[in-house]
């Protein structure tokens, strides 16, 4: 496993949604499916493979937070999502039934 792959394992940490608000207000969420392995989705995006990211945001397995679970997790802001920095973006994992 790659230094870089452990760090981002090692980084993993549960954010409640209202820590997360500021930085959905500045555009740098990025919502993955729980289809996806979160450390992976993060090592893609790091090393800048395009194809293969480019294939998760075309499965719609990667998206910016749509208008209504922006409104759902607002209503919510202790709601807990697996979180991965992955500068300048924070990855959150969200269960398949929310997307």
């Amino acid at each position: 496993m790659s230094d870089f792959k452990t760090q981002l394992q090692r980084e993993l940490a549960e954010v409640n949604w209202r820590d997360l608000i500021p930085l959905a207000l500045q555009d740098k969420l990025i919502v993955v499916d729980s289809r996806l392995d979160l450390v992976e989705v993060g090592c893609a995006i790091a090393e800048d493979n395009v194809s293969l990211v480019q294939n998760w945001i075309n499965d719609n397995l990667l998206a910016k937070p749509s208008a209504s679970q922006l409104s759902q997790w607002n209503n919510n802001p202790m709601k807990k999502f697996k979180t991965i920095i992955v500068q300048p973006f924070v990855l959150i994992w969200v269960e398949k039934e929310e997307s």
